[in-house]
């Protein structure tokens, strides 16, 4: 079944905790993908994509998220609205470098805002991973969020009972954020036919946070004409870092190949 949510990005922020987590840009060429990292992770969800696409000749871009990457309190002070900017910023970001003709491509949030995006801006196209789109899924965000805090706190070495206290004033707080979360999934998935590029629809099979069904919800309502959905047997949901990423980079490079850049 493949490593866990928790245990992907456990082991992703342990290879990388001695680095801070900030947005990249990685140059390698005219044509531009913005990608866009999932909810309480950071643009290490996307950095290994990231450099093969860079690879590949391709130059890619993910800005971090405001309250990500920093302590879990700090995501009680932001709202997905604040998301959304970043995502806009990323996309403008390219633009101002030069990059005319723009892909995006987001993990879980990040796929949600990538649908959005392809509601608002013109993209040559767009790769949902494991974007939520189903009511039940709202259960197993806020308890992997609750995870992700646990997990921060225990890095920083603090006590069993700091923890605890800690943890419940998180709880307290963090019912509000996904309750806006959940609104703006609904607000997405109420506009899906707005979504006209060319989609990549990408789910792990035994995806632990969201339920799998999104996937066949966004493929049927968006109203892109080219546009294919794509099923990883042996993935969960951080399925950037997972042991079928070798293979997700080759087909989203073979998707970017196939679109029309000129």
């Amino acid at each position: 079944m493949g490593k866990s949510y928790s245990e992907e990005r456990w082991n992703e922020g342990v290879r990388m905790r001695t680095v801070v987590p900030k947005s990249f840009m990685f140059e390698g060429g005219e044509r531009a993908v913005l990608l866009l990292h999932g909810f309480t992770g950071t643009t290490a969800d996307v950095r290994m994509l990231g450099r093969f696409l860079q690879k590949k000749g391709y130059t890619a871009h993910a800005p971090l998220y405001k309250g990500h990457g920093v302590a879990p309190e700090f995501l009680l002070e932001v709202e997905p609205n604040d998301w959304w900017q970043n995502a806009q910023q990323g996309y403008t970001y390219l633009q101002e470098q030069g990059y005319k003709k723009i892909a995006v491509a987001g993990l879980s949030l990040g796929g949600l805002l990538s649908l959005k995006l392809a509601q608002s801006y013109s993209v040559v196209g767009v790769i949902p991973m494991c974007a939520p789109m189903k009511q039940r899924t709202e259960r197993s965000i806020y308890d992997g969020m609750i995870h992700y805090a646990k997990q921060y706190k225990e890095r920083e070495n603090k006590s069993g009972d700091q923890i605890k206290g800690e943890l419940e004033r998180f709880r307290e707080g963090s019912l509000n954020l996904i309750s806006t979360l959940r609104l703006e999934m609904d607000r997405v998935k109420r506009s899906l036919e707005m979504v006209t590029s060319p989609a990549l629809v990408i789910q792990a099979r035994h995806d632990e946070m969201i339920d799998v069904n999104s996937a066949n919800v966004i493929f049927e309502q968006i109203g892109s004409k080219i546009k294919e959905i794509k099923w990883y047997e042996e993935s969960t949901h951080v399925i950037t870092l997972g042991k079928e990423k070798d293979q997700l980079h080759e087909d989203i490079y073979h998707f970017l190949e196939r679109l029309q850049w000129g």
